[in-house]
C-alpha cells in the first residue's frame, strides 16, 4: 500500500513513517506473544496508534490502515523484493510498468514456497517472456521506500540472470519490454522497484564476474 507523503524526493523515510513502522512492528510481534486478552488489547491499541500516525501525515484513511495493520500476524520482519538483471548483447533487460509508466528490472515480492532465485526467475518469465537462470547475487539492498513510500519495510535482492530461451512479451503488469545499453537507460525509472544504483551495480557485475556482492 503506497503512502503519498507530505514531502517528496526524500532521501530517507520521514521520522513519522519510521515511528509508525516501528510501533506497528512492536505491536504485531507483541500481539503474537501476548499471554492474555489484556495484553492483546494493549498491542492492538499500539497498532491503531501507528495507523493514526500514517493517516495524519498521508492521504490514506485511518480505517483501511488499521485493518491492514491488524491483518499482519507473527513476528514482524522486513518483506523481500527480488529483481533479475538479464543481459543480451551487453544490454540490460527492462520492462515498463503499467502502474506508473516507469522502467524497471523484472521482479516483485517474493512468493511463499519459492526460493529467492526461483521468484526472480519466475518474474522475468511472467513480466518479460524470457526463461532465465539466476547465476549470482548482485546485491542485497535496503529498500526503504522513498516517494511514494511503502507502509512496510523491505529488502531488495538483485540477481544476475542468464537468458536461456524465450522472446519479448508484455504482461498485465508491463506495457513494454526492451534491452538497453548503459548510455541508453531511460530517465523515468519505476520508483523503488529499480534505482540507477541497482542498474549500475548490474552492469558492473555483468562485466566483472569477480566483483564482490553489494550489500547495505
Amino acid at each position: 500500500m503506497p503512502v503519498q507523503p507530505e514531502r517528496t524526493n526524500l532521501q530517507m523515510p520521514p521520522r513519522w513513517l519510521e515511528w509508525a513502522r516501528e510501533i506497528q512492528a512492536l505491536a504485531q510481534t507483541g500481539h503474537h506473544y501476548a499471554e492474555n486478552h489484556y495484553q492483546q488489547e494493549r498491542y492492538q491499541r499500539l497498532s491503531e496508534i501507528a495507523a493514526e500516525i500514517v493517516s495524519t501525515h498521508s492521504e490514506l484513511a485511518f480505517e483501511p490502515l488499521r485493518d491492514v495493520f491488524n491483518r499482519q500476524i507473527g513476528y514482524a520482519t522486513p518483506r523481500v523484493d527480488v529483481r533479475c538483471a538479464a543481459f543480451k548483447d551487453g544490454k540490460l533487460l527492462l520492462v515498463r510498468e503499467r502502474q506508473d509508466d516507469g522502467w524497471t528490472m523484472p521482479g516483485g515480492w517474493a512468493d511463499i514456497g519459492d526460493t529467492p532465485a526461483q521468484s526472480a526467475e519466475r518474474e522475468v518469465m511472467e513480466e518479460a517472456g524470457f526463461r532465465v537462470k539466476a547465476s549470482r547475487v548482485i546485491g542485497v539492498y535496503d529498500a526503504n521506500r522513498t516517494g511514494p513510500l511503502e507502509l512496510f519495510h523491505a529488502y531488495k535482492i538483485v540477481f544476475l540472470g542468464d537468458i536461456l530461451s524465450g522472446e519479448a512479451r508484455t504482461s498485465q503488469e508491463t506495457s513494454e519490454v526492451e534491452f538497453f545499453a548503459l548510455d541508453e537507460i531511460p530517465e523515468t525509472l519505476s520508483g523503488e522497484r529499480t534505482r540507477l544504483r541497482h542498474i549500475l551495480d548490474a552492469f558492473q557485475a555483468f562485466r566483472d564476474l569477480g566483483c564482490p556482492t553489494i550489500f547495505d
